[in-house]
């Protein structure tokens, strides 16, 4: 390139002063906006230039980015694309006006940013993406620039514009990013909940339906569940939450989840670690409304004191007793018929053999069995045997009632500390 006399290039001899930037200034001394300091005359000095890049980018994005290393046909392709072309017309649009409107900009890269997450990528991958692109393209600005004339000081504005320029779109696409993971968040949740209903639903759900809003919902309908049923909440959801189906917003909150096996129970219970919790019986996914059923009676019974107090019930473990006082009125019409000869005793008597008529049914009169169980002397045993004959007679030997005498003690447990 020919320079005139006074040793310039031609676009500096074109445009002069024009490329110097501009300075901030006025009386108050504040600092104009970085695209302000930039010549407008700089848009179409770079335009051809930037033309051309489009093209190294993309490529250089595929070369250096496995994720990207495809093909680019498609909706893929097409966003990529599309998505680097309007970046440098906006970029020269910006440098020719500061003040025009970025509408358009936002809403591709907003967009890009969706697409990364229906495609399952993080945000970083895209973000790496512009990294490539602004490296290309300030390498070609610069070689430009520097045969053009364009001054040091500018091209150092204009390379603190371009990685600006990058960051701005790259904050774009995380909040279409975030957008469409909080909204894809949201439907996940509401199927989830949908599917809670369908099989806490009574009767059952058609077996088909749940199955498709199971899929739906992205959770595995295991072989058998448990439904906990919860209580005293604490600021935080349980850790068991986190693959379960849950319901917090209502009074009763509760969770389903697949049935733990025998050697998990303790590492299940740790789970739920700051709640206090009752597990139901493992069912079907058919029969989760039952299993929950369960777990809330239990609840209901640990607050009226019929069970102890536990951080974590499972009912499993008390089924006989669940059964018996479901139904109140039953049980102590139960109690009332079987255990009637133990009424005219004192509280203390009628705790003591009350527990030792238990413990003498249920090992079928082992003398040294009962003994252990109650931490007594086997001669206690005997002596408290007798009084049992003399109050129950032959009842002690008619195989029903002994039935029914271990139930209605099971209803109305001793307390073990007064045996």
């Amino acid at each position: 390139m020919t320079r005139p006399q006074d040793g310039r290039s031609g676009v500096e001899a074109t445009y002069g002063p024009l490329l110097t930037p501009a300075r901030p200034g006025g009386s108050s001394g504040r600092p104009v906006q970085l695209w302000a300091l930039l010549p407008k005359e700089l848009a179409t000095v770079f335009r051809p230039v930037l033309a051309d890049v489009a093209g190294e980018v993309v490529r250089e994005i595929q070369r250096t980015i496995p994720d990207y290393a495809r093909p680019l046909d498609g909706a893929f392709g097409k966003a990529l694309k599309t998505g680097v072309q309007m970046a440098f017309l906006q970029f020269l649009e910006r440098i020719g006006n500061p003040e025009a409107p970025s509408e358009d900009r936002r809403s591709v890269f907003l967009s890009l940013g969706v697409q990364e997450f229906h495609q399952g990528r993080n945000v970083d991958v895209l973000q790496a993406a512009y990294r490539v692109g602004a490296r290309v393209t300030w390498r070609r600005v610069a070689e430009a620039g520097r045969r053009t004339g364009v001054p040091s000081a500018t091209l150092c504005l204009l390379a603190e514009a371009i990685f600006a320029y990058i960051d701005e779109l790259s904050a774009l696409s995380v909040e279409g990013h975030a957008e469409a993971r909080e909204k894809a968040a949201g439907a996940l949740e509401r199927r989830r909940h949908r599917l809670m209903e369908l099989l806490l639903a009574e009767p059952p759900s058609p077996p088909d339906v749940v199955k498709h809003a199971a899929d739906l919902a992205r959770w595995q309908l295991p072989e058998l569940l448990v439904a906990v049923a919860l209580d005293q909440p604490s600021d935080e959801a349980p850790a068991a939450a986190s693959s379960a189906l849950a319901d917090f917003e209502s009074s009763s909150p509760c969770l389903l989840l697949p049935a733990p096996e025998p050697d998990e129970r303790e590492q299940f219970a740790e789970s739920l670690a700051g709640w206090r919790a009752a597990i139901g019986p493992a069912v079907p996914p058919a029969f989760a409304a039952r299993s929950l059923r369960a777990a809330r009676e239990a609840l209901r019974l640990v607050e009226s004191g019929a069970l102890a107090d536990e951080p974590v019930t499972w009912c499993v473990d008390h089924l006989s007793r669940l059964w018996l006082l479901k139904e109140p009125f039953l049980a102590a019409e139960l109690v009332r018929e079987r255990l009637g000869p133990l009424t005219g005793l004192t509280g203390k008597q009628h705790t003591r053999l009350a527990g030792t008529l238990l413990a003498w049914l249920e090992t079928c009169g082992n003398v040294r069995e009962v003994a252990e169980r109650l931490a007594v002397h086997p001669q206690t045993v005997r002596s408290r045997a007798q009084e049992l004959e003399t109050l129950f007679a032959d009842g002690l030997r008619d195989p029903e009632r002994r039935f029914e005498m271990i139930l209605a003690l099971r209803a109305t447990p001793p307390d073990p500390s007064r045996i």
